[in-house]
């Protein structure tokens, strides 16, 4: 596809994230490095162009501002993307072809990205739309293959239409969600599925025609904690005793937790916790997406943004726990374990994560999809967003009615769910449990 638009801008379509260098990439999906003191950076660490004032200004104070260029996410970054493809985690093999489309300037430069992928099967999105296949199908339809325009085998929120910022920042955003569509319709494909987006995001797609879509996950806020017995001096007394008690016994045994990062992820604690990530994948999954050579190419281009978080006992690894580090956020996304221990689950996955963000100053844990147990540790529920481009008329009404009453439903569940939170303020009102 090679797309005019009244701006004079080109859209392309890339097979592959090799086709585009990594600055131009990630100076649309990551305009600013989180570590680099108002700058902008490359691979070599050498300054690419700096933060103009009002443009840090703005970011303190504007929701727009905020969307586009105020946080890192490391999953949308050139070198998280490009290693699941180089790896073959994420290829046209495996169900993933990519379709990332590319909008050039009038200066040739890429203006703006979106990581997208021609889909054979609805697998690793968490954002689950195989009854809609199966009824698309079964009223004699082709519901596959469809885009997705998403980070594949990661359901995390992070901006999708990826732009440098600049004045018309919107208008791009806008070219992406059209050609996106118009790449659909070149391929005569069902949909297009934009998944875990903003929700400025969310409203722009609204407003190009994209039904909306509601869902919900459990994120931890550090409201400005000295340390983790701050967080728990917030909570309702027998909440706190529990989490205690749990810390407590999830370490006994001789169990040590320790924390690696930057260089201290050696080849044997990367071996030890795929070995982890094999045994909850294929046990959970019944095939783990990922493979041993992703978590290396990870670890030699992003080694200063994962955190593993492994447990060990007798000298030896029994469990661990992958986050990647963003600006302003620690994102919690593998778990596994060799050795069964109490609670230990909860101590790497959800508090150590917590202690960890306090500790660096970070402001949320968003430790993954699903489970209403993190609740009563001190998560909230928050909502998260996806946009669905559907091509056949009938089906769209469909499945624009059902998400109005989806929605309705997730706003109803946050609603009650917010009663269960452990904190003191909750006290007075907290159901029986």
């Amino acid at each position: 596809m090679n797309q005019n638009t009244k701006s004079d801008a080109t859209l392309t379509v890339l097979s592959s994230l090799g086709e585009i260098a990594r600055e131009d990439w990630d100076a649309c999906a990551n305009p600013w490095r989180p570590d680099a003191g108002g700058v902008r950076l490359n691979r070599d660490n050498q300054v690419l162009d700096e933060i103009p004032e009002a443009r840090c200004e703005e970011r303190d104070t504007s929701v727009s501002a905020l969307d586009l260029a105020s946080e890192y996410n490391p999953f949308l970054s050139h070198d998280f993307l490009w290693s699941l493809e180089q790896s073959g985690a994420a290829t046209r093999k495996t169900g993933w072809l990519g379709q990332h489309l590319v909008l050039a300037g009038p200066d040739g430069r890429p203006s703006g990205v979106l990581p997208c992928y021609l889909k054979s099967h609805s697998m690793g999105e968490y954002v689950f739309d195989h009854g809609w296949a199966d009824a698309f199908e079964r009223a004699g339809g082709q519901y596959y293959p469809k885009l997705q325009a998403s980070v594949p085998f990661t359901p995390v929120t992070g901006r999708r239409l990826l732009v440098r910022p600049g004045p018309d920042a919107d208008r791009r955003r806008s070219v992406l969600a059209q050609g996106a569509a118009a790449l659909a319709q070149q391929h005569g494909v069902s949909s297009v599925h934009v998944t875990f987006a903003t929700e400025a995001d969310w409203q722009l797609l609204g407003e190009a025609g994209y039904l909306q879509r509601t869902d919900q996950q459990y994120h931890f806020f550090n409201e400005g904690y000295r340390d983790f017995d701050d967080f728990l001096g917030a909570l309702a007394s027998r909440k706190r005793k529990a989490i205690r008690r749990e810390r407590r016994d999830a370490l006994t045994g001789g169990i040590e937790v320790v924390h690696l990062t930057g260089r201290e992820l050696s080849d044997a604690a990367w071996d030890a916790f795929f070995a982890f990530y094999m045994d909850t994948g294929s046990r959970k999954w019944g095939r783990p997406y990922l493979n041993r050579r992703f978590f290396s190419l990870i670890g030699e281009r992003m080694a200063d943004r994962i955190l593993l978080i492994m447990a060990k006992r007798g000298g030896h690894y029994i469990a661990g726990a992958l986050n990647l580090i963003g600006s302003d956020a620690l994102y919690g996304r593998y778990w596994g374990a060799v050795e069964d221990q109490p609670f230990l689950h909860f101590e790497l996955c959800y508090y150590q994560a917590m202690d960890w963000a306090i500790a660096h100053g970070l402001s949320r844990v968003e430790a993954g999809a699903q489970g209403e147990h993190k609740l009563a540790r001190g998560y909230r529920p928050m909502t998260t967003y996806s946009a669905h481009w559907i091509a056949d008329a009938g089906f769209r009404r469909a499945v624009a009615d059902y998400l109005r009453q989806e929605r309705r439903q997730v706003a109803r569940d946050s609603t009650v769910l917010a009663q269960y939170l452990p904190f003191r303020e909750q006290e007075r009102t907290e159901p029986d449990q």
